[in-house]
């Protein structure tokens, strides 16, 4: 692809390194951003730079928060006994939509995956296994994908807290074995929630 502008070259360049998005998806970005008013892209380009600087992460569940506690950690009203393990920020969005679930979130940053060079030391397990050894919590729901990768993780965290004298449920399978979480229905992932199943049946069910 020719460009007449470095400038322009360089801008698409960058956002085509966003995920889903080509060179050409790029450049149609890149033309539209020159065709809106100066401080329309200043208003971006800023927001892009405050939340690269100012965003956390939770210190309870480690879900994204714009303070110290997101504000599902900080919410009076959501059961803190119940947790629910998911992979990320946008499995928390999915089931917030369902409006079926006030638990509160354990937020893994991913799944094991030794292809992928990923391995439970790498992810959030360690502080979720001494949340449930504190004795605070009265059943952990794991709500990670039905793929390999998120069986393995399921199974690798029921060892550390399968002694522990809490329930440990899944999200049944109304979810296709093989799909990402983000991508279910909103229907289909809150009845999955409502109608979870002990973990320990789950597995010995495969």
């Amino acid at each position: 692809m020719e460009f007449s502008s470095k400038l322009i070259e360089k801008a698409v360049n960058e956002i085509a390194q966003l995920p889903g998005i080509g060179k050409r998806s790029a450049l149609r970005l890149v033309l539209h951003l020159l065709k809106q008013p100066k401080e329309q892209t200043g208003f971006l380009a800023q927001a892009l730079v405050n939340m690269r600087e100012d965003i956390k992460y939770c210190e309870n569940c480690n879900n994204i928060s714009d303070s110290a506690v997101c504000e599902i950690c900080s919410n009076k009203n959501r059961n803190h006994q119940l947790i629910c393990v998911v992979e990320d920020i946008r499995d928390v969005m999915a089931i917030e939509n369902t409006g079926q679930y006030r638990g509160i979130y354990h937020v893994l940053g991913g799944k094991i995956s030794p292809i992928d060079g990923v391995g439970p030391s790498q992810l959030k397990i360690t502080s979720l296994v001494e949340k449930v050894k504190l004795g605070s919590v009265n059943e952990v729901i794991f709500a990670l994908s039905s793929t390999m990768e998120g069986d393995t993780t399921n199974f690798y965290i029921y060892k550390q807290i399968a002694d522990a004298n809490i329930v440990i449920s899944t999200i049944a399978r109304g979810i296709a074995v093989g799909d990402e979480l983000e991508y279910a229905d909103e229907v289909t992932l809150g009845r999955s929630i409502l109608q979870r199943v002990p973990f320990e049946k789950s597995f010995k069910n495969n």
